[in-house]
């Protein structure tokens, strides 16, 4: 692998996550690189029109053409048209936010959302990232994940805890995705933001193959008073009605 790329790929995903400009000086202690070899890579990406400098400062930012590539790679994937309408009636029917997520490495992304109209709601954004063995909707790409591509985090280890609910280490992950294969979906009961619960179900492509989650994340309270099994029905049922839809296209 082109070291020299995976250096540029590694500085551009690390200014596209920061709210604002950074300085060579504090990009190299981030990256652990040497500020020349910074300054290089920023002069490539500069060029190429992937990172601007801001003003006089000395400091860069990630452009606008990142997203336009992400928007362009987003308008490929059919499964969100087919999904949509499932996803509207998954929001009147339980009045929570709905995600369509993928996976991405041990992450998901979140590549469309409905908010839910309680003014109190799980907070969320497109493109967004979340460790997949702590919410619902990465839980479930997990379960069904290619075994090649998911003994590497299956591989014995802890796992860093969010919160007191986190599962502890990979073979108590292991058990709960099984469970999931069981019963059809996922349930996050605090384990990424305490005061967050979600519930996914797969979403299937042809052949039957997983290729996303859908799911609703809320306030813990809520969830818990609307009774988790029954939102559990709202969602497989969401999530089949989409499968069938991708199904048929």
């Amino acid at each position: 692998m082109n070291n020299t790329l995976v250096k540029g790929l590694q500085l551009l995903e690390v200014l596209s996550a920061r709210d604002g400009a950074a300085g060579i000086s504090e990009l190299a202690a981030e990256l652990r690189l040497g500020r020349s070899n910074v300054h290089r890579l920023l002069q490539a990406l500069v060029e190429l029109g992937y990172v601007a400098k801001d003003g006089e400062r000395g400091s860069y930012r990630a452009s606008l053409k990142i997203w336009e590539l992400g928007a362009r790679a987003l308008q490929r994937l059919d499964f969100r048209e087919a999904a949509a309408p499932a996803m509207r009636h998954l929001l009147a029917q339980s009045n929570e936010t709905v995600h369509l997520s993928v996976l991405s490495g041990e992450e998901v992304v979140y590549i469309d959302k409905l908010d839910s109209p309680e003014p109190v709601r799980a907070y969320s954004t497109i493109g967004g990232r979340a460790p997949a063995y702590c919410v619902a909707t990465g839980k479930v790409l997990l379960a069904w994940r290619d075994e090649p591509a998911a003994s590497s985090l299956l591989s014995a280890r802890p796992l860093h805890a969010y919160t007191p609910s986190t599962a502890p280490d990979t073979a108590a992950l292991a058990l709960a995705l099984e469970r999931v294969r069981r019963q059809g979906f996922a349930v996050n009961r605090g384990e990424w933001r305490a005061s967050v619960w979600g519930i996914a179900s797969p979403l299937r492509g042809a052949g039957g193959r997983v290729i996303a989650a859908l799911g609703i994340s809320g306030p813990a309270e809520r969830i818990r008073k609307k009774g988790v099994r029954d939102l559990a029905r709202l969602v497989v049922d969401a999530a089949a009605l989409a499968s069938t839809r991708l199904a048929g296209q």
